[in-house]
């Protein structure tokens, strides 16, 4: 055994055996690493063959009445956009369609699109990504992603290159994109769309999250690529086109292994330093700050009351008339955040959501209470877990045979202090979704704000999400998160099955792609705030 003496100095036998103790330990650690390590591999090569595994048709139906009972038992408005009976009929003939056995992520283009057609757009089925080593992991952090090189735009079924910042190959702005590496663009697009939905009959979300999404599901039909094939067409002439995963630079390599530093004021904008840009952002667009403009990217809800707080406390200052809010392409997230939001936005209390419904008392338990969190951090939350379970239980109830949760933002809460008082305009699109369309619905129904723009991805009359119950298929392993809780806005609904409609609408130009189009949007608002002003002065 290795003993550490200090030459000169007698040690005390105290002093060896705790020396030997921790020398002991720190190899036993060592150990315990290079067997994580070891196991680590043997889940990457685990996972990668099983992607590759032929499950047989008796199984895939089970995972089909699986998911279907699941579905049957947490989801609280399982048959809001389709019937019992076409649903019944839709997972009875995915059944009778399989006639040989498939991979798990060939069963998931199968299945995906019977789940979409439940027309929820927060429940997706989850494929199975292939999983890299270390190593592999390694080497992509010295590349560039391949599909990054230039920015595109999906409209219908074709695509089109948005942006060429670095004139990859002198590819020119909207240059279509007819096939990566043989595979037509447009036969991709059709398939990739049917794995998903947005709420209800809504008119918008779709092409809004194809482009968020087609690369993510490319990759994970192909993995990650070194390079590829490109047809393109400009100006009708059709050119093939070979594009290549750029090494980084050392330089670049180096900045990416530092950790920027983020200020405080930073944190409480939600500052992204990958892109280098805030989540939330205020501005004054007048050099008389009459008109405030706060844009907000997503809920997230890191320092949201900090940054409310001093945002409105500064409006107040500027004693601004009028608030632009600008939630376009907000996909959502935090109920507490539109709660701490909308209580700056109104001069009386209010409640911002109806109780939250479920399908049983018991629903609040099953959510994802320790997915995601690894071995250590599992110990340390198993500590909270019975009292979660308990607060989770006592905080439902049962009313006129349903079930209900009692969530914060269903509790009347009063205005703050600085709440603003002036005129509001909410800026929305296609991509404005969950808490974005509830914020809006409820803003619109009070008649506090004029929504501008198109109609929102997010429904008028709620949605399920909430909390999640991740179930996994036995057999083929896919994952499917269920809403657990039915989310309504404190407002009479208009049973349209549709977003919330704007009160101006404003068409986004979406498809334009000459990297100058006008904001027709912020054109209209600033328009109608000139001629709101001229009304004034006239007056006086």
């Amino acid at each position: 055994m290795l003993e550490y003496v200090k030459v000169g100095v007698r040690p005390s036998l105290y002093n060896v055996k705790t020396l030997n103790l921790i020398l002991l330990i720190m190899r036993k650690a060592q150990y315990l690493f290079l067997f994580i390590i070891l196991m680590s591999c043997q889940s990457v090569k685990k996972n990668n063959l099983f992607l590759e595994k032929k499950i047989p048709v008796s199984q895939l139906k089970r995972d089909v009445d699986f998911t279907y009972d699941k579905l049957k038992r947490f989801h609280p408005e399982l048959y809001w956009y389709i019937s019992k009976t076409d649903l019944d009929h839709k997972f009875d003939s995915l059944k009778t369609s399989f006639t040989k056995p498939l991979t798990p992520n060939e069963f998931y283009f199968q299945f995906s699109p019977v789940i979409a057609s439940i027309n929820e757009g927060h429940l997706r089925l989850k494929a199975i990504p292939r999983k890299y080593t270390k190593a592999e992991q390694k080497a992509f952090k010295t590349k560039r992603p391949l599909f990054a090189l230039m920015d595109y735009q999906v409209v219908g079924d074709k695509m089109f290159v948005k942006e060429n910042r670095e004139n990859v190959k002198n590819i020119k702005v909207g240059t279509e994109i007819l096939k990566i590496n043989d595979e037509n663009v447009s036969d991709l697009i059709r398939k990739y769309r049917k794995l998903y939905s947005s709420d209800g009959k809504n008119q918008t979300f779709q092409k809004y999250f194809m482009n968020l999404s087609f690369f993510n599901y490319y990759t994970l039909e192909k993995g990650y690529l070194d390079s590829v094939n490109l047809q393109t067409r400009y100006d009708n002439v059709i050119s093939d086109v070979f594009i290549k995963r750029q090494k980084k630079t050392d330089q670049q390599v180096d900045i990416d292994k530092v950790k920027p530093k983020i200020t405080t004021v930073q944190k409480v904008q939600d500052y992204d330093a990958s892109s280098k840009t805030y989540n939330r952002d205020l501005k004054f667009l007048k050099t008389d700050s009459s008109i405030a403009y706060i844009k907000v990217k997503t809920f997230s809800a890191t320092l949201a009351k900090k940054f409310y707080k001093e945002t409105f406390a500064e409006i107040k200052d500027a004693k601004s008339d009028y608030l632009i809010l600008d939630i376009r392409d907000n996909l959502g997230g935090s109920l507490s955040e539109i709660n701490t939001l909308y209580s700056y936005l109104t001069d009386k209390e209010f409640t911002l959501i109806k109780s939250p419904e479920m399908t049983s008392r018991t629903s609040g338990l099953h959510q994802n209470y320790f997915r995601g969190q690894n071995v250590l951090s599992s110990i340390f939350s198993a500590v909270g877990y019975p009292f979660f379970l308990a607060g989770n239980y006592l905080l439902s109830s049962k009313k006129e045979g349903r079930y209900y949760f009692r969530e914060f933002a269903s509790k009347p809460t009063k205005p703050k202090k600085d709440a603003f008082r002036g005129k509001i305009y909410v800026l929305v699109n296609g991509g404005s979704f969950s808490a974005s369309s509830i914020i809006s619905a409820k803003l619109k129904y009070e008649k506090r704000a004029l929504i501008i723009g198109e109609e929102t991805g997010g429904a008028n009359d709620g949605t399920v999400a909430g909390v999640n119950n991740t179930v996994t298929l036995p057999h083929s392993k896919l994952a499917l998160p269920i809403g657990l809780f039915l989310i309504r806005p404190n407002i009479e609904f208009d049973n349209n099955n549709r977003g919330v409609m704007p009160n101006i609408e404003v068409e986004p130009n979406f498809g334009d792609l000459s990297g100058c189009e006008e904001d027709k949007m912020m054109k209209w608002v600033l328009d109608d705030i000139a001629f709101r002003n001229s009304i004034v002065g006239k007056a006086k």
